[in-house]
């Protein structure tokens, strides 16, 4: 089960559920912002609280969104070569979710950044949402400079840990 963290204009497209106090994710990734970027078509555009992933994915049909989380979450992981194992365990455990309010001002701050970013590389007439989603994680970001400063090499660094 993970925790998906939206913003307010988020939480109203997709609905609203509160996690039990105290609840947490259980995935290795632990839990994951979304944001809603007003594209057409509309995207959602997540961040990841532990590694600062992003992913970006089709928000249509909105009520759906949370269920799909799993699965492009999947994809990207794999476009980071993350190995298979890793990728079907965590993908396993993300669906179940619980939809609750962004509660880290830091990742917040790092998804509108990235909001920016994915506006200015973005192909208008025909984004491939994966490509950018590899792309942005290259970039690099405040919270990470004492660990490994960008996104795509703290989860190489989480996922080596996990395999030793």
């Amino acid at each position: 089960m993970f925790l998906l963290r939206a913003t307010a204009k988020l939480r109203q497209r997709i609905g609203q559920s509160a996690p039990h106090d105290g609840e947490r994710s259980t995935t290795l990734l632990g839990d994951w912002y979304a944001t809603l970027l007003p594209w057409r078509p509309q995207v959602a555009l997540l961040v990841n609280e532990r590694t600062l992933l992003p992913v970006l994915m089709a928000l249509a049909p909105a009520a759906t969104m949370p269920a799909r989380v799993a699965d492009q979450v999947g994809a990207v992981l794999a476009a980071h070569c993350v190995p298979d194992l890793v990728i079907r365990t965590e993908v396993d455990q993300m669906r179940q979710w619980r939809i609750a309010p962004t509660a880290n001002r830091s990742v917040v701050g790092i998804m509108n950044e990235f909001s920016f970013l994915a506006d200015a590389w973005r192909d208008a007439a025909k984004p491939n949402l994966l490509d950018l989603a590899v792309r942005l994680a290259a970039t690099p970001c405040s919270p990470l400079y004492k660990r490994h400063v960008r996104p795509d090499r703290e989860l190489a660094a989480i996922v080596q840990q996990i395999s030793s």
